[in-house]
């Protein structure tokens, strides 16, 4: 039988210093209160007892003296309990607390008589002679006593843990801006930056929460400076690649038709289109893009670029003329997006899908959502894991990695979510989910069914 899991609260930092708190106060309150109760209780009893033996040895030598017994006193009083009874007729003397008529009572009792001696039992005294002392104000005593023991316990537990939730939830409070950051920082705001007071002043001390955000912020900074000096790297190479390549490209045209110039026109091409990605991808890592947002329909946007794509559009990946993809209008649906990135991001999923997938390559538009599907070998698992990453690719197919991770970085900027899969069935899947325009009409539906183009 499995145990219930506890719920997630529980798991809390707060929660955790809370319970640990309140463990230790009702130990220590539980213990210290014992020996308070302990101590004042000994002491209390004690003083009863040596007043009743007080009393017992005045008893007795009023009752030696042969004079009458004062009130508290007596020779085998009925409320005397046999326990001590029994030790006085031994010949001794001793004392014990118990209930007299419904009052706490400390009775002292002794022999009244001198032992004699029996033939088995040895000394024994014929009566007791006993005494009480009332013990009500000691038993209240000690009574009010453990109420404010009680009530002192409760008023220090309630506000040690009034004043450990609020230390502790100040702590955690940092500690969960410190988070915060830490996840903006993975999504790729690297400006984000704790900015804890205590680390700006170096002669006030740091705890570890401090520590902890300095280092935050220090890792953040050296980030953020190594990836921007990367970008401007790039974007500098691919700059200077420009102009040679397009004298390149200039001569490569006054080249003679043949075998040699058309290899040396396909690479020249290449490689401007190499540099054209770079550029890009070194302004989306710059976040310096800027949309041009227009109402749109889907259908003919995915149309268009399923044809593009079947001529070997150059900036949409070149394909092979005669394997088109299939288009699917499941319910056409009007966005609010820019239109020219839209097809970048949708040109670059179906060269994708040619290039390293199998046919059919079928692109499906079901209202804002639009589905790049080939039947290959399906993505490899480090993107599924963690996205596309440049220079990167598997199954010995061409490319450099940057037509996905372009794809991803147009989505970013046009706030569409775009998502890669292995559906069930093999091949490989993308999911492009834009913002539906909130105020287009409904569509009294788009075609049932889809055509190459």
């Amino acid at each position: 039988m499995r145990l219930p899991r506890p719920p997630a609260w529980t798991a809390t930092l707060t929660w955790k210093a809370a319970v640990f708190i309140a463990v230790m106060c009702c130990s220590l309150a539980a213990l210290l209160g014992v020996l308070v109760h302990v101590s004042v209780t000994d002491r209390t009893v004690d003083d009863s007892r040596e007043k009743a033996l007080a009393r017992l040895t005045e008893a007795s030598r009023t009752y030696e003296a042969g004079e009458p017994l004062p009130r508290f006193a007596a020779i085998d009083p009925p409320g005397l309990p046999a326990a001590l009874r029994a030790l006085a007729l031994r010949g001794e003397h001793g004392t014990m607390v118990s209930d007299d008529e419904g009052r706490p009572t400390m009775w002292a009792a002794g022999p009244a008589d001198s032992p004699r001696t029996g033939r088995a039992e040895g000394p024994v005294a014929v009566r007791a002679l006993a005494v009480r002392v009332d013990h009500t104000q000691s038993a209240e005593t000690i009574e009010a006593l453990d109420r404010a023991i009680l009530g002192s316990s409760v008023l220090a537990i309630g506000t040690t843990l009034l004043v450990g939730a609020f230390a502790v939830t100040r702590v955690t409070r940092r500690l969960h801006a410190t988070a915060r950051v830490a996840r903006r920082i993975s999504a790729g705001d690297l400006d984000a930056r704790v900015d804890d007071p205590r680390t700006k002043d170096p002669s006030r001390p740091q705890d570890e929460v401090a520590t902890v955000s300095g280092a935050l912020d220090t890792m953040a900074s050296s980030l953020q400076r190594k990836l921007q000096s990367e970008q401007r790297f790039t974007a500098d190479v691919a700059h200077e690649l420009r102009t040679p390549l397009t004298g390149l490209s200039a001569a490569a045209e006054l080249l003679p038709e043949g075998r040699p110039s058309e290899l040396v026109r396909d690479r020249v091409r290449a490689m401007r289109s190499l540099t054209e990605d770079l550029l890009e991808i070194s302004r989306l890592d710059a976040r310096s893009e800027t949309v041009d947002l227009a109402v749109h329909r889907l259908g003919p946007v995915a149309e268009r670029v399923v044809r593009a794509s079947a001529g070997g559009h150059p900036r949409t990946g070149a394909l092979p003329a005669g394997a088109p993809a299939e288009l699917r209008i499941v319910r056409d649906a009007e966005v609010e997006t820019d239109r020219r990135r839209l097809e970048r991001v949708l040109g670059n999923l179906v060269a994708n899908a040619h290039r390293h997938g199998a046919p059919p390559v079928v692109v499906t538009v079901d209202g804002p959502l639009v589905t790049v599907r080939d039947h290959g070998p399906g993505y490899p698992a480090y993107l599924l894991e963690a996205g596309p990453q440049r220079f990167r690719t598997e199954g010995g197919g061409k490319g450099h990695g940057l037509g996905l991770t372009i794809a991803a970085g147009q989505a970013r900027v046009i706030g569409a979510e775009l998502v890669f899969t292995n559906p069930p069935g093999g091949g490989a899947e993308a999911r492009l989910r834009l913002p539906a325009y909130r105020h287009a009409a409904e569509d009294g539906g788009g075609e049932a069914g889809g055509g190459g183009a």
